[in-house]
C-alpha cells in the first residue's frame, strides 16, 4: 500500500512510520505545519509543531530512507481548531481542541488529500487499534497499553476514514518499548519527551490566552440562591467542575470547598456549589457519530460504558439515539460534566461513537423528578 505517515516530530509517529516501512509499504512522511508563526524551541514537553519538531521530523524520515514533505495546514487548524476552541470557550462551553485536531485535521483535511494523491492510507503513532469483523467490516479498538491509549480522541472517526487509516503502535505494551525501539533503530528523537497540554498555548497560560482572544472583565461568583460571594477577573476562563482560582469572601455554611456549577456568559457570571451539585444523570448531544457500522439497536436503546474525559474510565451506561439526539444515563451519576465535552461510547474494548454534549441533567433533579 501507498502509506502517507503524519510525522509530528516525536518518538511515537517516527517509530509509527519505521514500522510501516518495514511493513513492506511505499511510505511519506509528511509533517503538518499549523502555525503561521510557529517557535523555533518547544518548551520543555510544552507545545508541538515547532520548526524544531518539524526538523526532528525530517531527520527521521531521512533516517528511515522515505521521502519528506511539509505542508502548510496553518489556516485550515486556526479555523477548524483555534477559533472553534475560543468560540467554545466564549459560549461557556468546554471543548476539547485534540479531538477536534482529530476530527478535522488529521482525518479530514489531511486524509482527504492523501487520497488525492493516490495514498491508500494515513499511518499515524496514535495508540490505538484498528480490528476487522467477521463480516470485513473495521472497528476502532482501545490501544494494548491501557495507559497510552488514545481511543477517545479518536472516537470522532467514521467508517470511511477508519478504512484508511493506520495506527501501527496500538498493539505496542508501553512507551517504554516504542523509545527503546526508536533507539534501536538509531532514531534520535527515542528519548524526546512527549507534548502535553494544548500544543498552541506552549507556556499552559489557558486563562491569559483565553483573556487576550476573547476578553476579561471582572463579574460576581454566585451560589445556587444566585447571592453574590465573590468576583472573577473573567467568566470564559473557568469550566464546570473547576475548584482552583475561586475568589469567594464568604464561605460555605459547612466549610466544604465549592465547584464551578455554571458558566454563564452573556451575564459575565460564574455559579459555584458543592461537589455533590455537579453529578449528571444524563447527557445529550445531536453532533453524532459512528465509528465504524452503528449499533443496530441505537434508536431502540443499548448497553454501553461512556467516558467524557481523554484520560477518565469508561462507566456503565444506556444509550439511545432519539430524534437526532444521543441521550446516555450513565448508570452511576459523572461528576463534573460540561456541554463541549465529548461522551464516546464503549463496548468492551471497542468505540462505538461519539456525540458533543450539548446539555446534561443534574442527578438532584432527575431524582426530584
Amino acid at each position: 500500500m501507498r502509506v502517507l505517515a503524519a510525522m509530528s516530530g516525536g518518538v511515537d509517529s517516527a517509530v509509527a512510520a519505521a514500522r510501516a516501512v518495514e511493513a513492506g509499504h511505499d511510505v511519506v512522511g509528511v509533517h503538518l505545519a499549523l502555525s503561521r508563526q510557529p517557535g523555533t524551541l518547544r518548551m520543555g514537553a510544552r507545545g508541538c509543531c515547532t520548526i524544531e519538531d518539524s526538523m526532528d521530523a525530517r531527520r527521521a524520515a531521512t533516517h528511515l530512507g522515505i521521502p519528506f514533505y511539509v505542508w502548510d495546514f496553518s489556516e485550515r487548524f486556526q479555523l477548524d481548531v483555534v477559533d472553534d476552541f475560543v468560540a467554545e470557550y466564549a459560549a461557556g462551553r468546554t471543548p476539547n481542541p485534540c479531538l477536534r485536531c482529530n476530527e478535522r485535521i488529521k482525518f479530514a483535511a489531511l486524509l482527504e488529500k492523501a487520497l488525492a494523491l493516490g495514498f491508500d492510507a494515513v499511518a499515524t503513532g496514535h495508540y490505538a487499534s484498528i480490528l476487522t469483523d467477521a463480516d470485513g467490516n473495521r472497528e476502532l479498538h482501545r490501544a494494548a497499553a491501557w495507559a497510552k491509549d488514545q481511543s477517545y480522541v479518536l472516537g470522532v472517526l467514521t467508517a470511511e476514514q477508519l478504512a484508511h487509516a493506520m495506527f501501527p503502535l496500538g498493539a505496542t505494551p508501553s512507551k517504554a518499548e516504542v523509545r527503546a525501539e526508536a533507539a534501536a533503530r538509531g532514531l534520535t528523537v527515542a528519548q524526546k519527551p512527549d507534548s502535553h497540554d494544548i500544543c498552541f498555548i506552549p507556556d499552559g497560560d489557558t486563562r491569559g490566552w483565553l483573556a487576550d482572544r476573547v476578553g476579561a472583565s471582572e463579574g460576581p461568583i454566585l451560589d445556587q440562591a444566585g447571592e453574590r460571594i465573590g468576583t472573577h477577573a473573567g467568566a470564559a476562563a473557568f469550566t464546570v467542575g473547576q475548584r482552583k482560582g475561586l475568589d469567594l469572601r464568604i464561605p460555605s455554611p459547612d466549610g466544604r470547598p465549592r465547584f464551578v456549577l455554571e458558566v454563564r456568559p452573556s451575564s459575565n457570571e460564574v455559579v459555584v456549589g458543592p461537589r455533590e451539585a455537579l453529578a449528571v444523570a444524563e447527557l445529550a448531544g445531536r453532533r453524532v457519530s459512528w465509528a465504524g457500522i452503528p449499533p443496530v439497536d441505537a434508536e431502540a436503546g443499548f448497553a454501553c460504558g461512556v467516558q467524557v474525559r481523554a484520560h477518565g474510565d469508561p462507566v456503565p451506561a444506556t444509550a439511545v439515539l432519539r430524534g437526532g439526539e444521543l441521550v446516555v444515563r450513565p448508570d452511576v451519576p459523572l461528576d463534573g460534566v460540561a456541554p463541549g465535552q465529548s461522551a464516546v461510547l464503549y463496548r468492551g474494548t471497542r468505540v462505538l461513537g461519539q456525540c458533543t454534549i450539548d446539555r446534561t441533567v443534574s442527578a438532584t433533579l432527575a431524582a426530584v423528578d
